[in-house]
């Protein structure tokens, strides 16, 4: 799924907040089984052997470190990253690929075994820009979870879109104005709603995040609970609602809890603030097993995306599947941990730049439309 992650651009202008917990990450079974007996583990080497030399990536610079310079390292839960390590070895890229089998093997090892593992086979850097560029930051992102019907209903009339039958013959596709207001446009997409939700600010959310969850009502009374994928979109550039509100001097708070109090007390200007980002994301309609529940939606390098161990990043500066060491001091969160590359969005520009997959759900929404903090990462290179 190449998922587009335009909510960073709307939690770029967030103020901070105060402190709100983290939501438990799932238990989840790893992809791949795994043999009964864990690799060997030499002991770590030394961290005084002479480093190598900084290697450049497009407008980065990776600059050689020491495993003493990164936070936290001794004291992560390096097993509740490692699922999303097996992920990622699910569609490797170059050299990582050479590490997976002892990464499956390692599944059952301990911490201090796989903190030794990760010594010997890898090579902390630094990530820095090249020249000057943006202020390092961290922003974060979920897959909402929203109540639907099939059918409309007094409660729940907004739909949800499967790609129009024309989508590719017109581009850009019309906007979002003209899909609420064109008895033609309208026509166009008659027959490709899969459900209807009941606020547009939770479905403007949805096409945000590109993705999400829907518990929905089907006519015979059942519920059934699915996954909206991303499939597209009218390829209409992208407005910040949160920006146009700034711009307006309508908020101070453009946070995504701050827009929907905005929408509450002004339900007269809703169509215009929706009007204001003509881009419309078109979706489809996915199963979810109980092994995808455990997991996020696919991010763009394939892979299901891990609750609090996912980053999207500019693809320029960091390869698909790179294990990356994140730490971000903030008074929202205060992340020292292992994480993976794994997913992209056209917001997240940057040497140093990231968007952190908090989860699903309304907590985890509450948490990513607030997060905007300080940030530092290192890749971890095979040696």
């Amino acid at each position: 799924m190449s998922r587009v992650l335009w909510l960073a651009a709307i939690v770029g202008t967030l103020a901070a907040c105060s402190s709100v917990p983290l939501p438990r990450e799932p238990a989840v079974v790893p992809a791949v089984i795994v043999p009964s007996v864990p690799v060997a583990v030499p002991p770590a080497p030394e961290d005084n052997a002479p480093l190598p030399p900084a290697l450049g990536r497009g407008k980065v610079r990776w600059q050689p470190v020491r495993w003493s310079e990164l936070p936290g390292f001794a004291d992560d839960a390096l097993h509740e990253a490692w699922n999303a390590w097996i992920r990622s070895c699910e569609r490797p890229l170059p050299p990582h690929a050479a590490l997976c089998p002892e990464v499956r093997r390692l599944s059952i090892a301990s911490a201090e075994e796989q903190r030794a593992w990760m010594v010997r086979r890898l090579q902390p850097y630094r990530v820095e820009p090249l020249a000057g560029g943006a202020e390092p930051l961290l922003t974060g992102y979920y897959e909402p979870m929203l109540d639907a019907a099939r059918q409309p209903n007094t409660g729940q009339q907004v739909p949800l879109y499967r790609p129009p039958a024309d989508l590719a013959l017109r581009r850009p596709w019309y906007t979002r104005q003209e899909i609420d207001t064109s008895p033609g446009v309208r026509a166009a997409l008659r027959g490709r709603e899969i459900a209807y939700v009941a606020d547009p600010l939770d479905a403007l959310a949805l096409q945000i995040q590109g993705s999400g969850r829907l518990r929905v009502a089907e006519p015979d009374g059942r519920i059934s609970v699915v996954r909206v994928a991303f499939a597209g979109s009218n390829e209409q550039p992208y407005r910040s609602v949160g920006g146009w509100l700034l711009q307006q001097g309508a908020t101070r708070d453009a946070s995504w809890p701050g827009i929907k109090a905005w929408a509450r007390a002004n339900p007269q200007r809703l169509q215009e603030l929706l009007w204001s980002n003509p881009r419309v994301t078109f979706f489809r309609e996915e199963p979810l097993s109980e092994l995808d529940a455990a997991f996020g939606p696919r991010g763009a390098q394939g892979v299901p995306l891990t609750s609090g161990r996912s980053i999207a990043v500019d693809r320029d500066g960091i390869p698909y599947g790179t294990p990356v060491w994140l730490a971000s001091p903030g008074p929202l969160l205060n992340l020292q941990r292992l994480v993976f590359a794994q997913d992209t969005g056209s917001a997240i520009v940057g040497a140093v730049r990231a968007d952190y997959f908090v989860g699903w759900g309304d907590a985890a929404g509450e948490i990513a439309g607030r997060l905007k903090q300080p940030l530092a990462l290192w890749v971890l290179w095979p040696r």
